[in-house]
């Protein structure tokens, strides 16, 4: 749970707009379990900007060809300081540090041919051309057949490590599936002797198929690609999150990426500065089925900015005690609009949440046995507080067709695009 600079900053994020955001995560998100600073792509280039890369960038390279950050836009980085005072700065909030790393090396190393740390290897003997990253300019492949391309993703996160990094969003990894470089980046983490998260993106296209690897080398890799504030986004991953659910817990955590919510667009690749473009029912709805899918969840909208009712959202104890303490987390039901999950509290609570993915209101009779509630009693609505009735069915009838006699009648009016999470 944290927050992440792409939705607002995209490649431009300064380190005055990162301190901000961790100021205010620590006074306002922290006590609800957001901890999690990420700066996200294009820390090294200089000539950064809105809607895209630039070509040949003039990133800044250590001597060992490892990007370091631009003092210009990260003034406390000067004098080879690298991460390591902003990542302190963060740490003194309570908070972990996180940044975005991308696959392979920079092509500037290679054209300068620069030496591999710990070897006697230059750049140019473990770029690999053929299996660059085909959206972002700034990378070759490793060729991994060569043990120096080891060795750099070694002095990488040796220097990472030495500066404080808790978190990797590391890029390029899943489309298409570079095993070799996700197991050689895993290796470095754990060469590195710091405890480092590593986040796996970009996700497009990912089968169920990796499940093992990606558990065996990753802690949370991404199920979809860059989401953003349109219901299209948010309503593909329903499908994506049913597969994907199941499947997480404390080997691994699917993540639907982040989330497009408040202030972005500011400088970012997608749109110009903007309040997010979702309604009201559909910023619940987000939250709600990464929430009941159990996600990670990073924050995409500048936070000192944002709208205080969605701050709001990112402050409910009994929402968030749904992403953080339940289990068995599961799509039980999908029929034309009506989408129903289910899952376990720790202490005997159930969970269920209902989705509308239609364009019209929906007053949805729900049976009770079809989200693993009693066949009595009193739910509670965790985004509103409201009390709902679990109306017990002796026979069929009209006023609650569909719910099997000796079950319960769930009553719950969702509006379009909306979503309502019960417990009881």
């Amino acid at each position: 749970m944290g927050w992440n600079s792409w939705d607002c900053y995209g490649t431009t994020v300064t380190e005055a707009e990162v301190i901000a955001n961790a100021e205010f995560m620590a006074e306002h998100l922290l006590r609800f379990g957001w901890d999690t600073i990420v700066v996200d792509i294009d820390w090294a280039d200089p000539t950064a900007r809105s809607h895209g890369y630039n070509a040949d960038a003039p990133l800044h390279l250590d001597a060992y060809g490892r990007l370091i950050p631009d003092p210009d836009r990260f003034p406390s980085s000067a004098g080879g300081a690298g991460f390591g005072p902003l990542a302190a700065r963060v740490h003194e909030l309570g908070l972990r540090f996180g940044i975005h790393t991308m696959r392979g090396i920079p092509r500037r190393a290679v054209a300068q041919n620069l030496p591999i740390l710990g070897t006697d290897a230059k750049a140019s003997d473990v770029a690999d051309a053929t299996n660059a990253c085909e959206w972002n300019p700034d990378m070759l492949g490793l060729d991994h057949t060569d043990p120096a391309a080891q060795a750099y993703y070694d002095s990488t996160l040796a220097l990472y490590a030495e500066w404080g990094v808790d978190f990797i969003k590391a890029d390029d990894m899943l489309w298409p599936y570079q095993a070799a470089d996700v197991e050689a980046y895993a290796a470095a983490i754990r060469t590195s002797g710091r405890d480092i998260v590593l986040s796996l993106s970009p996700g497009r296209d990912l089968s169920l198929e990796r499940l093992d690897h990606l558990r065996g080398h990753a802690d949370m890799w991404r199920i979809c690609d860059d989401l953003w504030d349109q219901w299209v986004d948010v309503e593909a991953n329903f499908a994506r999150f049913a597969r994907w659910a199941p499947f997480a817990g404390a080997e691994g955590w699917p993540d639907g990426d982040m989330l497009p919510l408040g202030r972005i667009g500011i400088r970012a690749e997608r749109g110009e500065p903007r309040d997010d473009r979702l309604t009201p029912d559909e910023r619940v709805t987000l939250l709600t089925l990464w929430i009941i899918a159990r996600s990670p969840l990073m924050i995409g909208g500048d936070l000192p900015s944002s709208d205080p009712a969605t701050i709001a959202l990112f402050q409910n104890a009994d929402v968030l005690a749904v992403l953080q303490r339940s289990t068995r987390n599961r799509e039980v039901f999908r029929e034309g609009a009506l989408v129903l999950w289910a899952a376990d509290g720790e202490d005997g609570e159930r969970y269920a949440a209902a989705f509308n993915l239609g364009s019209q209101p929906m007053d949805a009779v729900l049976d009770a046995g079809d989200i693993g509630f009693p066949a009595s009693g009193v739910a509670t609505e965790l985004w509103t507080g409201r009390e709902v009735p679990l109306e017990p069915v002796a026979v069929q009838s009209a006023a609650a067709r569909g719910v099997a006699p000796g079950s319960a009648a769930v009553r719950v009016a969702l509006p379009p695009h909306g979503a309502a999470l019960l417990r009881i």
